[in-house]
């Protein structure tokens, strides 16, 4: 059945926790298909240091020799050089960074987990842990549990928990908002049809010049054109994977603004991606994008004074609702350092830690002293954010998930690119998302 609206009011209002730390405890930012292996017994690693789930950081020590892997975008890669150097100093353990996208680490640990070849510490969207947790690919955030709990807000704790385990380390929340270049957008359009009279006057595709751009094929950045006109995804606040309702009348309906769109950003979706957007908006040739926090840093080095940010306009006349996440580190189940990896996972999401990365980032933490703190609560651009996520659903958390990625990545191109039409498209994806649940078809 649909989300109830009592649900999701409580999810959004949880999110909103996250990035305001206003209010008490309330229960609560791609994904790729997970893992089926599960490993073998690891003689209890996961149960190194102490059980007490109250640690400090001065009850664990590293193994002796030992030296950690650690995953990270290309995006957020320099905080985490500058975290890893301070590990390093504290603890005299060595940190080795690979890049490898957020969205594909589940993925690639399911493969190189069992081989010793994956990281030490992952870094994954929330909406990823399911199918890690379920595979046992993880390991329980046991040693430091009650402090992570209690420093951490309660939204990026549920999102860091699965089947009643918590597992992850929280780092940030995440949704996304519209930027734009005040010396070219007066005022933050309240509707994608002021988008669309905007871009009229502004789109040159022969100068590569257009008033919007965002990433048409990633479901992510496009579920508020299913969610805000009453498509969802997972029924029962997203925990049903046999009610899918993204081709729905209301998904219908927004999908069909998304596809008018193309009069605003008339290229083809393959040649969007985040660094030609990124480029195109430091410019001055795109005006407005839709993207997250982690562009923040770039986009006010780029823009300075002219940058603004504002929730994302109206859809058929109904309030913008966005997809949330929280972004979690999680401990190799195969790591051959547990007591280190666990020890930098906490270190990297300590106040200190999380200052560091809205700093250099732009990333919003889940830390509830870092959101006291005068950086984050006198940071205009952070109340931007905040004000969208009072209007965002958290991406489910069960292993289907990583099912529904690449049927709807598919469908958005056909209808940005070949004027399929909506609702023939997302029966199609729907129907592939059913049949990967069911397990009567191979991805």
């Amino acid at each position: 059945m649909k989300l109830k609206k009592l649900m999701v009011l409580t999810a959004a209002c949880s999110m909103v926790l996250s990035i305001t730390a206003c209010g008490s405890n309330t229960a609560n930012n791609g994904g790729n298909a997970a893992a089926t292996n599960a490993p073998a017994d690891n003689g209890g690693a996961n149960n190194a240091g102490t059980d007490s789930g109250n640690a400090a950081a001065g009850d664990i020590v590293p193994e002796d020799g030992a030296s950690l892997i650690v995953w990270e975008s290309k995006e957020e890669r320099p905080f985490t050089e500058e975290i890893a150097k301070q590990f390093t100093a504290k603890y005299n353990v060595p940190v080795k960074i690979e890049e490898v996208a957020g969205p594909d680490q589940v993925t690639k640990l399911t493969q190189d987990g069992p081989s010793g070849l994956a990281a030490d510490v992952i870094n994954i969207p929330h909406d990823n842990l399911g199918k890690a947790a379920s595979a046992s690919l993880v390991l329980p955030n046991d040693i430091f549990a009650e402090q992570t709990k209690a420093d951490n807000t309660e939204a990026s704790i549920v999102g860091s928990t699965f089947e009643g385990e918590l597992y992850g380390y929280p780092r940030a929340a995440e949704t996304y908002a519209l930027y734009y270049n005040k010396s070219l957008v007066k005022e933050a359009p309240k509707s994608f049809d002021d988008v669309l009279a905007f871009s009229k006057t502004f789109t040159d595709k022969s100068k590569n010049k257009y008033g919007i751009m965002w990433e048409v094929g990633n479901l992510y950045y496009n579920y508020l054109f299913i969610a805000s006109t009453g498509g969802y995804l997972f029924g029962d606040n997203g925990t049903n994977k046999d009610d899918i309702g993204l081709n729905n009348e209301g998904a219908i309906e927004g999908l069909n603004t998304f596809a008018k769109l193309k009069e605003a950003l008339p290229i083809k979706s393959g040649d969007i991606n985040a660094d030609i957007k990124r480029s195109l908006f430091n410019s001055g040739d795109v005006a407005m994008d839709i993207t997250g926090p982690w562009e923040l840093a770039g986009y006010k080095e780029a823009l300075g004074d002219n940058l603004g940010i504002a929730p994302v306009p109206t859809v058929a006349g109904k309030t913008a609702v966005t997809f949330s996440g929280i972004k979690i580190y999680a401990v190799n189940s195969f790591s051959q350092y547990p007591n280190a990896a666990k020890l930098y996972a906490h270190f990297a999401t300590s106040k200190e830690s999380q200052l560091e990365l809205n700093k250099i980032i732009g990333s919003v933490p889940t830390n509830k002293e870092a959101l006291e703190d005068p950086q984050i609560k006198d940071d205009p651009y952070v109340s931007a954010f905040a004000e969208q996520a009072k209007n965002s659903q958290p991406m489910p958390s069960i292993p289907e998930m990583g099912n529904v990625w690449s049927p709807v990545n598919a469908a958005l191109p056909e209808i940005w690119d070949k004027d399929v039409d909506p609702k023939v498209a997302m029966d199609k994806a729907v129907q592939q998302i059913k049949d990967l649940n069911n397990g009567t078809s191979a991805q």
